[in-house]
């Protein structure tokens, strides 16, 4: 009798990593590299493989990602922010690029999303409206 499901080895989903660290320390790339490794680990992904582009000119790192999306099994490729894909009008390139070789596109760190009307962001100053807790009063009964 083979044993569940839940005691096999199962691979997660095969994804790959691109960075384009622009100007940034060794040290610096190699914490990028690691938070896609710790983000693959906490998502059950398999990262098969990190593609560096080292030259803000040059796109071989990102046409060696492209080949590899082509590959069987590929789910998607894994970036530490969005500004990875390059400046605006490039990144939007580029995610057109990934999303139809059919992979998806995961952000360790996600999209800004529009906060509700009347949220601040941490840090900001207040505009002194706070809601502030005033006590209770005694009810006659």
């Amino acid at each position: 009798m083979e044993p569940l499901t839940e005691h096999r080895p199962v691979a997660g989903p095969v994804v790959y990593g691109y960075l384009r660290p622009v100007r940034a320390s060794t040290a610096r790339q190699q914490a990028l590299a690691t938070s896609l490794e710790e983000y693959c680990r906490q998502h059950e992904l398999l990262l098969a493989g990190v593609f560096t582009e080292r030259s803000p000119a040059a796109a071989v790192a990102f046409t060696g990602l492209l080949d590899v999306l082509a590959l069987p099994d590929t789910y998607g490729v894994v970036l530490p922010a969005a500004s990875h894909l390059g400046p605006k009008a490039i990144a939007a390139e580029r995610t057109r690029r990934i999303e139809s070789a059919g992979a998806r596109l995961l952000l360790v760190r996600g999209r800004r999303r529009p906060r509700p009307a009347g949220h601040r962001a941490a840090g900001q100053p207040s505009t002194g409206r706070a809601c502030r807790r005033s006590p209770a009063l005694d009810a006659e009964t």
